[in-house]
């Protein structure tokens, strides 16, 4: 008899925490006097960088695991890094929309990578955490451009 996969209580616990920041930071964006509000944004946006880098970094744990590592899956483990920096560096309202993009870039990445790995019962976990993290980024970015 086959024991379907799933993620421990814990890891899902963990994940849903990652999302503290997404909900928090978003949410003060809209209240927080002006004088804050750049710095709130802006570390809204880190950390969705951050995010967006561990989710890259994560298809080189599962390909180095491999005899031969797979090229692909190395070279697109660095791009989310990658975009992520280049989000930093420019109008904090335009990188909110860059990441929020590039999350749902790597949420479609992995739904072809993952079952590769036997990982699918990853897959509804991830997209729950895209859906909140990146709605937390649109929302921010749309409501700064108003």
């Amino acid at each position: 008899m086959e024991t379907k996969k799933r993620i421990t209580p814990l890891a899902f616990k963990l994940g849903i925490a990652g999302l503290i920041p997404f909900v928090v930071l978003a949410g003060l964006s809209f209240f927080i006097e002006s004088s804050y509000k750049n710095t709130i944004i802006f570390s809204l946006l880190a950390y969705g960088a951050s995010i967006c880098s561990f989710l890259g970094a994560i298809h080189w744990g599962l390909t180095m695991r491999d005899t031969n590592p797979n090229t692909l899956y190395l070279i697109w483990g660095v791009f989310p890094s990658l975009i992520s920096w280049v989000s930093l560096i420019i109008k904090p309202e335009l990188g909110l929309l860059i990441v929020t993009g590039l999350l749902w870039t790597c949420l479609l990445i992995d739904s072809k990578i993952y079952p590769k790995y036997d990982l699918t019962h990853w897959l509804p976990m991830r997209q729950l955490l895209t859906i909140i993290a990146s709605v937390s980024c649109l929302v921010t970015a749309i409501y700064q451009f108003m």
